[in-house]
């Protein structure tokens, strides 16, 4: 495999030895995920330097096992904090946006609990916004170099059919891709009702016109600890989410709907891999 694909990127002082520090906050949503919090945690703050200094907010959906106690217990010495939603509403986009609004720092990367997504990729995430190169920087399993090591030939076949119905609004390869990085007002402006799991493409759905969109190989892993969230009812929500989306979609086209996310002539994000 070529070198510029596998090679992790840390992101050192680009400008003066005394520039200021880039603030990046990674939202981390979580539901009984203690076997993975620790170990996670280490390998994301790894990737600080100087250049990007990282804090951790935790969003948790009431969790039953020991991953608020712990969360709170590496928060003393690390910048790590947790929030707890009183009520889990939107699912994993609710928990997501909900992050948002709680950080503070201009640019947000989301990733899941289970050590699934790569915490070594972050500063290849981030290094594209900093620059000013692009808006929104996705890991995906589906360009060259990503893999998905492991799954069964149905599982690969479920989620290739999955992102190819997502084709109408996005031209993507990994639209459903829940490790990616943005800025925070981006994220923040994605439509209020957004629900599910897949919140990456409900942003770049509803972002202005000209918002660029890079896709960067991951390999993506499966869990190894703890028992795995995808059900029936979440793959449901996704189609009907979907469902919502090509019909506004559609109904500007025709000229029939003002929603300000999808204006009449709204042309698709422009995207780069």
């Amino acid at each position: 495999m070529p070198r510029a694909v596998t090679r992790c990127r840390k992101l050192r002082l680009m400008n003066l030895p005394d520039a200021p520090a880039e603030q990046l906050t990674v939202i981390i949503p979580t539901l009984n995920e203690a076997a993975n919090i620790q170990p996670l945690l280490a390998r994301i703050f790894e990737q600080g330097s100087a250049a990007l200094q990282i804090e951790v907010l935790v969003v948790d959906d009431g969790s039953t096992d020991a991953t608020c106690g712990r969360v709170l217990l590496l928060g003393q010495t690390q910048p790590v904090r947790l929030l707890q939603r009183e009520r889990a509403t939107g699912g994993l986009a609710g928990a997501v946006l909900a992050g948002a609004v709680a950080a503070s720092s201009r640019w947000i990367l989301v990733m899941d609990a289970d050590l699934s997504h790569p915490p070594e990729r972050i500063g290849d995430l981030v290094a594209p916004l900093l620059d000013r190169s692009q808006d929104m920087v996705i890991g995906s399993r589906y360009v060259p170099g990503g893999r998905t090591p492991g799954w069964p030939w149905w599982r690969r076949f479920m989620s290739r059919v999955a992102c190819l119905l997502a084709w109408p609004l996005v031209r993507l390869h990994d639209p459903l891709s829940g490790f990616f990085a943005t800025d925070r007002v981006s994220l923040i402006q994605c439509k209020g009702d957004a629900a599910g799991f897949k919140i990456a493409l409900e942003l770049i759905v509803n972002a202005k016109r000209g918002f660029r969109v890079k896709e960067i190989p991951i390999v993506f892993r499966d869990r190894e600890r703890g028992e795995s969230k995808m059900r029936f009812g979440v793959l449901v929500t996704y189609l009907l989410r979907l469902l919502v989306l090509l019909a506004r979609l559609m109904g500007a086209r025709l000229g029939l709907s003002r929603s300000p996310s999808l204006p009449r002539g709204h042309k698709l994000p422009k995207t780069e891999n």
